[in-house]
């Protein structure tokens, strides 16, 4: 049984007459007995909590940042009319901070027999699975002065996806595509090494490209055209471990490495190259491989929704070993991963001599944009010595990028804001190249 605060109320304005005009037990029992035996027939009277039906529908999936709605249905089987407050509890990262109080709570009234549907907005913060709680359900009387309450245990989950923020950058980077694939307007022929198909020679085009055997079969000159290669194997390496867990600014490092991954497969897949994805720490975490070119864009994103980073130092030969039995010969292999010294030395070194030289190796690390703004401080002792520190950082990293460099790894290093795009450019290099 829960009191109301109507029945404090009427305790208060009863007492308040019997404790100035006549103060004794018999005046306490004299307001006291009729207000219990009111609040005892209201809460009789009250719709019974533990019989009523509860069903789930709604979305099921939805965006970082963007809002889910989730339908709960009240069935009241009784012959007694409902009055209830209804909370809908989720995990607290459902909503931004401070709204969960108005999101999570309802008032209704359900006729005897009847059903009325309840809709409960969520808006999480985060990423990955967010299950229902138990929906706590209190009944009150027609007089509202007691109510009968309990809990109901209704299942539901809905899969906070990542954003994509990145997404923006795919129409000027699949322009770039098509400048490379020759089909834009443009007076050159596409970049690449796959032949494409003959066409009249015009003036300015590079005699290397003239087709001397078809110029001998027809009238006129036959050149060559050419577009980069298609079909090429793409192994997406997303490190999980620890150093994935650190915060640049409000994002964690995790989230930026897989908005990259994102953009790249989605630029991939429209280049005619199959994309393939390994979550590693210590163990297999996803794994998406041979989808359809339609298909595993939104298998990645399911893959990854939950994945949240370990806070163990990443196993770098398991992690090389999964890599390679994963990838063909001549793939591409992309380590999304820190570029922190030790971890790098220590353990991902001596797997890289294993890697490159039967693929080729792109290492995409989240640089921290205040490490460049420690390096500018001047004015102060305290500032001059943030920026020794910043400095020496900096080249701390630099002489990783460099020693990877050295062993045939090409590099990518930028904030969280540009590592998406300067990925998608290192693999639009790779295509004009002819080296994917």
């Amino acid at each position: 049984m829960a009191l109301t605060g109507r029945t404090a109320l009427l305790a208060a304005l009863g007492s308040l007459p019997v404790g100035i005009l006549a103060p004794s037990w018999t005046g306490l029992l004299a307001v006291n007995a009729p207000l219990s035996l009111a609040i005892l027939c209201d809460y009789a009277l009250a719709a019974p909590v533990r019989t009523l039906h509860f069903t789930r529908s709604g979305d099921t999936s939805v965006r970082l940042g963007e809002t889910a709605e989730v339908q709960l249905t009240v069935t009241n089987p009784s012959r007694r009319r409902l009055r209830a407050h209804v909370r809908d509890a989720w995990p607290p990262s459902s909503w931004p901070t401070g709204e969960d109080r108005t999101a999570s709570r309802h008032t209704l009234a359900v006729p005897a027999g009847e059903r009325r549907r309840l809709a409960t907005f969520l808006r999480p913060t985060r990423r990955g699975d967010r299950r229902a709680e138990r929906v706590t359900v209190r009944s009150f009387g027609p007089l509202g002065l007691a109510a009968r309450q309990g809990n109901h245990y209704v299942p539901w989950t809905v899969r906070v996806l990542p954003p994509f923020t990145s997404r923006k950058h795919l129409p000027s980077r699949l322009a770039k595509l098509r400048e490379l694939d020759g089909r834009t307007s443009v007076l050159t022929r596409g970049e690449g090494t796959e032949f494409d198909s003959l066409r009249d020679y015009v003036p300015g085009d590079d005699t290397r490209s003239i087709d001397w055997r078809a110029t001998a079969r027809q009238s006129a000159v036959a050149v060559r055209t050419w577009r980069p290669e298609r079909d090429r194997q793409i192994l997406l390496v997303l490190d999980t471990g620890r150093t994935s867990a650190g915060r640049v600014g409000d994002v964690p490092r995790l989230d930026a490495s897989l908005d990259a991954a994102l953009l790249l497969t989605a630029l991939a897949t429209r280049a005619g190259d199959r994309v393939d994805l390994l979550a590693y720490d210590r163990r297999v975490r996803a794994h998406v491989q041979r989808k359809s070119a339609g298909e595993v864009l939104s298998a990645m994103v399911n893959a990854l929704a939950p994945i949240e980073p370990a806070l163990v130092e990443t196993d770098a030969q398991g992690l090389g070993a999964a890599a390679l039995a994963g990838a063909p010969r001549g793939s591409l292999i992309v380590l999304l991963t820190g570029l922190d010294a030790a971890p790098v030395e220590e353990g991902l070194l001596p797997v890289l001599r294993r890697l490159t030289p039967r693929h080729t190796v792109l290492l995409a690390s989240v640089a921290d944009p205040h490490i460049k703004k420690m390096v500018r401080s001047r004015g102060t002792v305290d500032a001059v010595y943030e920026a020794a520190a910043g400095a020496q950082a900096e080249g701390r990293r630099l002489r990783t990028a460099e020693e990877l460099r050295r062993h045939g790894v090409l590099v990518v290093d930028a904030t969280p804001e540009d590592l998406a795009p300067a990925l998608a450019d290192a693999y639009l290099a790779l295509k004009a190249a002819g080296r994917l």
